[in-house]
């Protein structure tokens, strides 16, 4: 058994007196996580009851839009309208307050917040390695983090549905990704700190619906964004080629004021990251209507050239508002910036994160920047039809274990499920039920939108 490890602090003043802080073993902090099933029986994670409901779906919904740019509020209700899936990606404010109304382990780590089958994917490593992982982290927070495991439970059973799957092979894909993310918890129980920063899921590349997408992602240059988004002007130089109102020029004082924002974005990064931005010259603003939950938020990219027209960078300012789960949740830094809030988030729960990411503020507003394609792609949803989605449901499992073993506890975490086998079936059902609900929530906007 390993010993009881301590922290040593020092004061920053002399006389640099030593506090000695008792850390629990990993026996006791499995213990710990065991002890949490007299809070909540892992049996209790099936039950989805929607009368427990305090505020109906379309009252959260309306809410939620304020502050968008309302003339882009109905764009995101028509993405939402498209299918159950849609408006499951544009409605986490509603499963945000649908997990609150229940008990919840207690046990957290750093949440995705968006756990879904499309907010996986790839993207380019600071060595130029193409990477697969969870990627969109706009709502992310500290909470409990079977949070994350119900959304992409629901998320597999809607997808499953969308890709033509049978509905048992949907609910088998849910315990999958379960199942598969438990064995992952136990394993990096026992890695050593170091180590488990290090960690990789090594058979990305053998499921297919991701091989696909890497296949994409290898394609997704640069030069390439520059030839798809981007048009040659009457000076020689090119610009945004407009594509309204998903893609318009941005000019005068606006362009002036994102542009000026970047002199903050500079001081949140890396001093030779910022070395590197400064080797770039801006050539052109947009405004881009960017996924489904985002829809209204402000969105702007920024073409730049470094070593002439054939080194092009593109910048995206994504505004960033407080995550949908904060009403239920204390978060001891929600006061701070939110493009900073997901930033750490991001680099907490992935291995790799975009070299270039940021924050800052335009009028008021607070943004997170990132490369906009930097071999960027996800998956497609009828690449889930048949073995795909189950293959697909394991990875997904494995990268979320990863996340919240880098941010959390997984000595606790994996002492809370055990084995995970009823952990997993109790978590598939609330998936399936809360797909459902998603349907039913889906009609009514729907009708509501007539």
């Amino acid at each position: 058994m390993s010993s009881p490890r301590c922290l040593i602090c020092a004061p920053a003043q002399p006389p640099y007196m030593v506090t000695i802080m008792h850390w629990a073993t990993p026996k006791e902090r499995q213990a710990l996580g065991q002890a949490r099933r007299k809070q909540v029986k892992r049996s209790d994670h099936s039950l989805f009851h929607a009368k427990s409901r305090l505020t109906p779906a379309l009252t959260l919904l309306d809410r939620s839009m304020k502050g968008r740019i309302p003339a882009l509020v109905k764009v995101k209700y028509e993405r939402m309208i498209l299918s159950p899936f849609g408006y499951f990606r544009g409605a986490v404010p509603v499963m945000a307050a649908d997990l609150a109304t229940a008990p919840n382990t207690g046990l957290t780590a750093q949440l995705c917040g968006d756990a879904h089958v499309r907010n996986l994917g790839a993207y380019a490593a600071e060595d130029g390695r193409l990477i697969f992982d969870l990627n969109d982290f706009d709502e992310t927070i500290h909470g409990p983090f079977e949070w994350d495991l119900k959304r992409m439970a629901a998320s597999l059973v809607l997808a499953g549905r969308e890709a033509g799957d049978k509905e048992s092979a949907c609910l088998a894909a849910a315990v999958a990704c379960v199942e598969s993310y438990a064995e992952q918890m136990r394993a990096f129980a026992p890695v050593a700190v170091l180590d488990l920063t290090r960690a990789e899921v090594i058979r990305v590349g053998h499921v297919q619906p991701v091989h696909l997408a890497l296949h994409k992602a290898v394609r997704a240059t640069p030069l390439h964004t520059m030839q798809q988004f981007t048009e040659p002007a009457a000076d020689l130089r090119r610009q945004f080629k407009e594509n309204k109102p998903i893609l318009t020029r941005v000019t005068g004082v606006k362009a002036r004021s994102v542009l000026a924002s970047l002199g903050e974005y500079l001081s949140s990064l890396e001093s030779q990251r910022a070395h590197f931005i400064r080797q770039y010259r801006p050539m052109d603003v947009a405004f881009k209507v960017v996924g489904t939950g985002s829809v209204g938020l402000r969105d702007y990219v920024v073409y730049l050239e470094g070593n002439g027209d054939q080194d092009p960078l593109f910048l995206q300012i994504k505004e960033a508002v407080a995550s949908a789960y904060a009403p239920y949740l204390t978060d001891p830094g929600a006061a701070r910036h939110q493009g900073q809030r997901v930033v750490e988030g991001q680099r907490m729960m992935q291995r790799g994160s975009d070299v270039f990411l940021g924050w800052t503020t335009i009028a008021g507003h607070e943004y997170l920047v990132r490369q906009l394609c930097d071999h960027k792609a996800s998956i497609e949803i009828p690449d889930l039809a048949g073995d795909g989605l189950v293959e697909y449901a394991r990875l997904a499992g494995e990268l979320l274990a990863r996340g919240h073993a880098r941010s959390g506890d997984a000595w606790q975490i994996s002492g809370y499920i055990g084995s995970g086998e009823g952990f997993a079936d109790s978590i598939a059902t609330w998936g399936q039920a809360y797909a459902n609900q998603t349907v039913k929530d889906w009609n009514e906007l729907k009708k509501s939108r007539k």
